[in-house]
């Protein structure tokens, strides 16, 4: 999985997308589209609606590529809007009234590396149990390196209310990842008998 600290343009690059350069402008897409994309996936947890916020991210970043002054790396700029948008989309009232389709049927299509090792499918499957607000306070903080005013100015909050989302959404991990341990440990004693 791409991060986004992982991928830099030169500013030549951007430079030339400044000045409308196709060949520039899809050369910063190809660098950002995935780390974009995997975001949106971990926050909202449905891959068609990752797919409109890469899409809405970018048609923003392109608009507004004049605008990018080079205060900070521009994988950081591309990062927060694809962040606003995940939470401009948890906050809309056609999410908070959805019942998403992967919900009934599992996508197995999405770009994103999935783990094979079993902890880390207990982890995801622990993440996907979180409530949406919960998931991108982890995410942010955790994954992306947000800091607890951060998260909190993105969501219209304090910094407070994410630290404390942050400290239950744990909990409720560790819960369910021991829960999961426990079940496992009697079911493998079990199977050594025979």
């Amino acid at each position: 999985m791409t991060r986004f600290a992982d991928c830099s343009v030169t500013d030549e690059i951007i430079s030339q997308s400044r000045l409308g350069d196709p060949a520039a402008t899809e050369a910063i897409y190809r660098v950002f589209a995935n780390p974009v994309y995997n975001l949106a996936l971990r926050i909202i947890r449905q891959s068609v609606v990752a797919e409109e916020i890469l899409q809405d991210t970018f048609m923003e970043v392109l608009t507004n590529i004049g605008a990018y002054r080079g205060a900070a790396p521009l994988g950081i700029w591309i990062r927060e809007i694809a962040v606003n948008k995940c939470l401009m989309h948890l906050r809309s009232g056609w999410y908070r009234k959805s019942r998403p389709l992967e919900d009934i049927a599992p996508d197995h299509g999405d770009n994103v590396v999935m783990a094979t090792n079993p902890e880390h499918l207990d982890l995801e499957k622990a993440l996907t149990s979180l409530t949406p607000i919960s998931r991108a306070v982890v995410w942010l903080h955790d994954v992306e390196g947000y800091t607890h005013a951060e998260i909190g100015k993105l969501m219209g909050k304090s910094s407070s209310f994410s630290k404390s989302q942050l400290a239950r959404a744990h909990q409720r991990l560790q819960d369910l990842l021991e829960d999961s341990n426990e079940c496992e440990q009697p079911c493998m004693q079990l199977s050594n008998n025979y």
